[in-house]
């Protein structure tokens, strides 16, 4: 009955993602469902909510009912829409944070025949023809396209953005090559890198990744101290007792450590992180804090 869930007691549960299906929220959701159906003793229903930069499933989800049925895999989207957006919501007061699920770096990518083999040979052309060249990235107002933006402003280029409502309709569309380049985490990426399908240009940690060797980091190529990580929280809507949202913290805590669920993970590109209520909820605010700043000081606009 609603309102009345206790911990390890739900009926069927929701988890919105707030994206299409094909890009990383699908993946993970989908990594996670099967053994996290087993531990919650309930079936999980994952629904793909998606829509202007992920906020038409956070605002569904902020508006349910907060008795531990209806959950939201969000990513950074989440933190820079409060900035970008005007939203009956804020990423930082109207949820209830359950979990961090993982993080991952963003590659910027091309098609294998394309003429770039680094991102000077980007600016290079770009300084050529001012916004001939084109770049995808999950939606206007994602991580992607603010680092994408950053890294265009420190070289004084103008790359031309054209933003999708996801990962699986903007990777696709690359590997067609109706758009040239593409920055994305790597979650949807790797396995075409590994096939040679694509090839990266660039990696967004701090340090060279374990996952894609012998990519330089943007650091690397020029851009002191330039990091940028995606992450997945399952949050809920506001309200949500703390037993409910502990429960469901230890549940995905649980599936994680499960060594088909960890292989799976790592497999995508992904580091676990199983993060606590309150650590998620601080993890949040500080993204929010994080990249508004950046937003603000470089006038970054959400496209129309």
């Amino acid at each position: 009955m609603r309102g009345k869930a206790a911990p390890g007691r739900w009926p069927a549960v929701r988890i919105i993602v707030p994206f299409p299906p094909g890009g990383s929220n699908d993946t993970v959701a989908r990594i996670l469902q099967p053994r996290l159906q087993e531990i919650l003793g309930r079936p999980i229903v994952v629904d793909n909510r998606g829509g202007a930069s992920g906020s038409v499933g956070a605002n569904e989800a902020q508006r349910s009912p907060p008795d531990g049925y209806t959950w939201i895999l969000v990513n950074d989207t989440l933190a820079a829409n409060d900035t970008l957006l005007s939203l009956p919501y804020k990423a930082t007061e109207n949820f209830s944070y359950a979990t961090v699920v993982g993080t991952c770096p963003y590659a910027f990518v091309t098609q294998p025949g394309a003429p770039w083999r680094s991102f000077a040979d980007v600016v290079t052309a770009a300084r050529a023809a001012p916004g001939s060249l084109n770049y995808a990235t999950t939606g206007a107002g994602s991580l992607a396209h603010i680092a994408t933006v950053l890294l265009a402003q420190q070289r004084d280029i103008r790359l031309t953005h054209v933003p999708y409502r996801g990962g699986g309709p903007a990777l696709q569309d690359v590997l067609a090559g109706h758009v040239p380049l593409f920055m994305s985490n790597i979650v949807i990426l790797l396995q075409h890198l590994r096939a040679g399908t694509l090839r990266a240009l660039g990696v967004t940690t701090a340090e060279p990744s374990r996952f894609l060797a012998g990519v330089p980091t943007f650091a690397e190529q020029g851009f002191p101290g330039f990091s940028a990580l995606t992450y997945w929280a399952l949050l809920g809507p506001g309200g949500i007792p703390e037993p409910i949202v502990a429960a469901m913290q230890q549940a995905v805590a649980l599936t994680l450590q499960d060594p088909n669920v960890k292989a799976r993970m790592e497999e995508q590109g992904a580091d676990i992180r199983a993060s606590s209520p309150a650590d998620t909820a601080a993890f949040i605010r500080a993204e929010a804090a994080r990249w508004g700043a950046v937003i603000r000081d470089n006038n970054i606009k959400v496209e129309t």
